[in-house]
């Protein structure tokens, strides 16, 4: 069964069905991205945000994200538990949108609150994302 509040970032992102962290267990996926990303083999996956203490080892962090960074302070488990929530840890960036889920970490977090994370991870996670890149911009 998937932990998936180990799986989940602080910030929302649902590095269980992040093609990075995917790529651990499927050779062909891990290929495609090593030559995408001009990664090495061994460099083109990732354990989650969690199992890497908030770094992100393919893109070169060398310290934790703010938003990991925060949460750990506060001795919290997502942003959406804080009182300041939601804050400029979490602000949306245009840089790189259209290949990077991060402008749906606030929405993840006020669904994750909602329906609580199980039910969102089994439900609503993968739903999320498909929408972000794959679905028609709406009013």
């Amino acid at each position: 069964m998937m932990d998936y509040r180990n799986m989940t970032a602080p910030c929302g992102l649902d590095c269980f069905n992040c093609p990075m962290f995917l790529a651990k267990t499927n050779a062909e996926l891990r290929k495609k991205i090593a030559q995408g990303m001009h990664l090495p083999m061994e460099k083109a996956m990732c354990n989650g945000c969690r199992n890497e203490k908030g770094t992100i080892g393919f893109l070169g962090m060398i310290e934790p994200c703010s938003a990991y960074k925060c949460t750990q302070k506060r001795g919290i488990d997502f942003c959406f538990e804080c009182p300041d929530f939601p804050c400029d840890h979490l602000h949306p960036y245009a840089d790189k949108a259209s290949l990077v889920p991060h402008n749906t970490k606030v929405f993840n977090l006020c669904i994750i609150k909602k329906m609580g994370l199980d039910r969102w991870a089994k439900e609503k996670a993968k739903s999320v994302k498909d929408t972000y890149f794959k679905g028609k911009f709406k009013l």
